[in-house]
């Protein structure tokens, strides 16, 4: 049986590697490209969001390709992404593709019903020991595509050669996809990241720090975010994303706690869930503010309600934390130069906030020095 599902930044490696090891013909989703959100376009609904719009397309590509079988993920809440396995379906089915689709929802909300959707994927003679076992090395796969990630943005902000932290980037993940047993991926983990840490830095470098928040999908998808970490990190800039996938799935699956933090810090502007990652963007930048981040970006598809609620807010966080917050709305209309002029413009902005704060702090100290010593 081929099947295929959404591509969503890198963690395609980690679903590839579990579903060829349950013995299915995987086709790689490709990553988006213009062609992808032609479909998408053409098909879709004209209001819908930018990741709606992104995945029909990829769909289209799969399908293409000859999937018989789609996974996607479901939700819960104000937020309309929680319908877009069922709309998508309808749609795909009226242009007159066959397959079949399977929707994982939130088994916090309905253990029995996920179970049964995940049993779906366990083929006949496949025993259950091998089954959670292979589960078990996705999921390694998965954090370490996470910890990678995190090590690239802290290298990139202070390598001396622009470009070379993401080529070795590149090799690095080629090495996770051919990692097959769980003795490769331990191996594999230790040897990646020793290798991205060998990139050539200049640790006397402070970068700039900036976090990056907003709906989850523009956030992980570099080719629909302009590969926005890549951009801000060659430019001498400390980029951390708010969320990772490996968060997504953890706070979904079983720690339905594990966001109180931010849910927390985000009471004082916003008490309710508003859908989305509303109210976790309103927290993350509370959170980025009180741990000294320079500055944070937004990023939200066009008519997200809950991003667009949180941004009114987050105009009163900015003022009351002294934190700039820069939003960029993403649809099929956004172009790479205009993106990437604002956030030049924005590191302009945070680089002289912070050198004004410094200045400020170092004659206050010239002050005290004076009145203590007399000159």
């Amino acid at each position: 049986m081929k099947i295929s599902f959404p591509h969503m930044g890198i963690s395609y490696i980690a679903f590839k590697h579990l579903l060829e090891e349950l013995g299915y013909e995987v086709i790689v989703p490709p990553n988006p490209t213009k062609r992808t959100l032609t479909y998408g376009v053409k098909y879709a609904p004209e209001f819908a969001c930018m990741p709606f719009k992104i995945l029909l397309g990829n769909y289209i590509e799969v399908l293409e390709k000859g999937a018989e079988i789609l996974i996607t993920s479901g939700g819960v809440g104000p937020c309309r992404a929680g319908l877009y396995g069922v709309v998508h379906e309808k749609i795909l089915k009226d242009i007159g593709y066959e397959f079949s689709m399977i929707v994982l929802e939130p088994p916090l909300e309905n253990f029995r019903d996920f179970s049964k959707r995940v049993l779906v994927l366990k083929q006949k003679g496949i025993r259950w020991t091998s089954f959670l076992h292979e589960v078990k090395n996705a999921w390694m796969k998965l954090k370490l595509l996470d910890k990678v990630e995190q090590t690239v943005n802290k290298v990139r902000a202070r390598e001396l050669n622009k470009g070379q932290t993401t080529k070795v980037f590149n090799e690095v993940l080629k090495m996770i996809d051919e990692a097959r047993s769980r003795e490769e991926i331990f191996k594999v983990q230790k040897e990646a990241i020793d290798l991205l840490n060998s990139v050539p830095q200049d640790f006397s470098r402070e970068p700039l720090k900036v976090g990056i928040i907003g709906e989850i999908y523009v956030v992980l998808e570099p080719h629909v975010n302009f590969d926005i970490e890549r951009f801000l990190g060659e430019r001498d800039v400390y980029v951390d994303r708010s969320i990772y996938i490996t968060d997504y799935v953890r706070f979904a699956v079983w720690d339905k706690k594990g966001e109180d933090h931010i849910k927390k810090a985000a009471q004082p502007y916003l008490k309710q869930m508003i859908g989305g990652h509303g109210i976790q963007s309103v927290g993350e930048t509370v959170l980025y503010a009180l741990n000294g981040y320079d500055g944070v970006i937004q990023l939200a598809p066009f008519t997200c309600i809950p991003e667009i609620v949180s941004k009114s807010i987050l105009a009163k966080v900015s003022r009351d934390l002294d934190i700039p917050v820069l939003t960029i709305n993403i649809d099929e209309q956004t172009g790479e130069a205009g993106v990437q002029t604002r956030l030049e413009a924005f590191i302009d902005l945070i680089k002289q906030k912070k050198y004004a704060k410094e200045h400020a702090k170092e004659k206050e100290k010239g002050r005290l020095y004076e009145s203590v010593y007399g000159y």
